[in-house]
C-alpha cells in the first residue's frame, strides 16, 4: 500500500521509512502538519503513521480534521506519550492503533498488517482463492501447495488486489501503491508487473477490465 509517515524526528523517521519500504510499500515522509494536510488532499493513502508532537502543531488536531471530512484512511499513532489518557484521546479521536516510542519495527509491521486486514474485511492472515493461498504476514504465496517466489513489487501489486478481492483496482491506484513522490514511473510499469504475476499464479487469476483496471478472483 502507499503509506504516509508524519514524523519530524530524523532518526525515527528514516528507520521507519526504510523498514516499510523494504516490505514493498511506497512511503511518503513529511515532517509537519502543513505538508501532511497538503499531501492528503492530493493522494489517497492506504495508511497514515502519525506522530503527535510536530513542529507546527499536535497530531491529534490533524486526525480530528481528517475524520470530520470524513476521511476513513487508517491511522496508527506513533508517539512518546505513554499515558493511558493519551491513548484514550488518540483512539477516541479516530486512530485505529496507538504505538508508544521506542517500538520494535517488527511489531509496527504486524500492527500495519492487522489494521489493513480489518479495513479489507479479511480478519484472517491467510486468504485463499481456490488453489491459491496468500499469507500476508509472512508474505508467502502458495499455488496448488507449492511456494511461489515474488519480487517486492510483484508482492505489492498482489497485496493491493488481495485487499479488495473481486473489486476493480485502477492502474492509477496500483501506481500510487508502488511509487512514492519523486519516483519515476514508466508508462507500462503496471502492465509489466501484472504480466509477471499472471505467469506465476495463473494467467486467468487476474482479470482485466479493459480501460478500467484489474481484479483478483478464482480461475
Amino acid at each position: 500500500m502507499r503509506v504516509l509517515l508524519v514524523e519530524d524526528d530524523e532518526t525515527i523517521g528514516g528507520a521507519v521509512r526504510d523498514h516499510i519500504a523494504a516490505s514493498a510499500h511506497a512511503v511518503d515522509w513529511v515532517k509537519n502538519l502543513a505538508d501532511a494536510t497538503e499531501v492528503t488532499s492530493a493522494v489517497k493513502y492506504g495508511l497514515i503513521l502519525l506522530d503527535l508532537q510536530l513542529p507546527d502543531g499536535v497530531g491529534i488536531d490533524f486526525l480530528k480534521k481528517l475524520r470530520r471530512k470524513p476521511d476513513e484512511t487508517p491511522v496508527i499513532i506513533l508517539t512518546a506519550r505513554d499515558q493511558i489518557s493519551d491513548r484514550i484521546e488518540g483512539l477516541n479521536s479516530g486512530a485505529d492503533d496507538y504505538l508508544v516510542k521506542p517500538f520494535n519495527l517488527g511489531e509496527l509491521s504486524a500492527r500495519i498488517l492487522a489494521v489493513a486486514r480489518r479495513y479489507s474485511g479479511s480478519p484472517q492472515p491467510t486468504i485463499r482463492f481456490g488453489d491459491l493461498e496468500i499469507d500476508q504476514p509472512q508474505r508467502r504465496v502458495r499455488l496448488d501447495g507449492k511456494d511461489i517466489v515474488l519480487t517486492g513489487r510483484e508482492w505489492a501489486v498482489l497485496d493491493l488486489l488481495v485487499t479488495r478481492p473481486g473489486a476493480i483496482i485502477s492502474k492509477d491506484q496500483i501506481e500510487e501503491a508502488l511509487y512514492a513522490f519523486g519516483s519515476e514511473i514508466e508508462s507500462n510499469t503496471v502492465e509489466v508487473y501484472v504480466s509477471r504475476l499472471r505467469k506465476k499464479i495463473g494467467k486467468d487469476r487476474i482479470r482485466t477490465a479493459r480501460g478500467v483496471g484489474y481484479c483478483l478472483g478464482e480461475r
